[in-house]
């Protein structure tokens, strides 16, 4: 039976395929009546209820993590506290300290299918350091967690040191700042950084170590644009804008690094250096080979005697530079100066005579004789006194 052609030329066939391409297309894109209620919170996340699970988990699902060994005496005595807390939710856990692993598992009373998810993130930041009590914490339905791995982020231990201790900071302020700013916990501990909060949260500190680590931003900048953006959006004005004009752009700066000296290259030979003679070919060339060990006793005991008196005599010679007088520096002058300095000091010793004398004549006329000379009649002092007391 022959098919007739439709008008717009198909045949019957292919207008069939194309109505059942239509027929499907669009099935699930129909608008709900719950799409538009406002009462309804579609980023609530409920509560897990036990009744929407009655007949509990069909297989059994396992998670198993290793710890390190610093780890096991904390894990021993905080073990009772973890296995309480996953009891409670229907999972079984095993601490193996021979192997140094944790394992978590499923039993019939689990009712929460994503609960083992859960306990697998709990060991998981048990084995990175992170205290029992808020580990437990990731049991919670609003908690997530992520775990940053940055040893492979940098080459160089030194630098590696260097970038991870920006992030904690000066007595932690970095750290304490970023948890204060993202609402989240965080970890650093060796290789990783532990982060546990909200999704918005996980993102921003990921967002930061990693800029961080690879030298794109420092953290202190990054944690001032979050600062910047939570006040921002306190104001209701600038909630729901842009805030790109706000927000401070930092410029990398270039520092100028010390430039190496690249040596000079020898030119290529394709002979190798000559091998330096050995200490048996020094002594073949001096004869000192062939002399008996009574001679090469001797004769190192003169070559100590020698290197002994020439430092002696060093010695004595630095001894004696501090009692040598300096050397006076006589300055040859032209004949004239010195004609002229001789005048000039003539003239000044004939003048120092002159006053002397004239001194002395001054004195001579103010003598008068008459004191010095006794009178012949007059008796002294002393001779009254006796004759006055007789």
């Amino acid at each position: 039976m022959e098919v007739e052609p439709t008008e717009n030329g198909n045949n019957g066939e292919s207008e069939q395929q194309q109505q059942r391409k239509t027929k499907h297309k669009g099935k699930h894109d129909k608008p709900k009546p719950w799409d538009e209620d406002p009462s309804i919170d579609h980023w609530k996340i409920d509560k897990f209820d036990p009744s929407w699970n009655e007949t509990g988990m069909l297989e059994t699902s396992s998670f198993s993590t290793l710890f390190p060994q610093y780890r096991e005496k904390y894990l021993q005595d905080a073990w009772p506290i973890v296995k309480g807390a996953l009891k409670m939710h229907g999972i079984s856990c095993e601490l193996n300290l021979v192997e140094g692993s944790m394992t978590v598992s499923t039993t019939r009373k689990t009712r929460d299918p994503y609960i083992i998810v859960k306990a697998r993130d709990l060991i998981k930041l048990l084995s990175r350091s992170v205290p029992a009590p808020q580990a437990i914490k990731i049991l919670n339905d609003e908690m997530q967690c992520d775990i940053i791995k940055i040893g492979n982020l940098v080459r160089k231990k030194e630098r590696f040191v260097k970038r991870r201790q920006r992030l904690v900071g000066p007595n932690s302020s970095n750290l304490k700042a970023l948890e204060i700013l993202t609402g989240c916990y965080i970890l650093v501990q060796g290789n990783t950084v532990s982060a546990m909060g909200s999704f918005k949260g996980l993102k921003q500190v990921r967002r930061i170590v990693e800029d961080g680590m690879l030298n794109k931003k420092h953290p202190v900048l990054n944690l001032k644009v979050l600062m910047m953006k939570r006040d921002l959006a306190n104001n209701p004005e600038l909630a729901n804008e842009n805030w790109d004009r706000f927000l401070p752009k930092f410029k990398k700066k270039n520092v100028k690094q010390k430039k190496v000296k690249s040596k000079e290259k020898k030119k290529y030979t394709p002979f190798p250096p000559p091998q330096p003679p050995s200490k048996i070919d020094l002594q073949l060339e001096s004869g000192e080979y062939f002399l008996s060990d009574k001679k090469k006793l001797a004769k190192k005991w003169l070559e100590k005697q020698e290197r002994q008196a020439d430092k002696a005599a060093e010695n004595k010679r630095k001894r004696e530079e501090v009692f040598v007088p300096p050397k006076e520096h006589t300055a040859q002058a032209s004949a004239t100066p010195n004609d002229d300095r001789n005048d000039v000091a003539a003239m000044a010793t004939s003048l120092k005579k002159k006053a002397k004398d004239f001194g002395k004549q001054k004195s001579a006329e103010t003598i008068d004789p008459e004191k010095y000379i006794a009178a012949s009649g007059e008796p002294s002092a002393k001779k009254k006194s006796r004759h006055s007391k007789s």
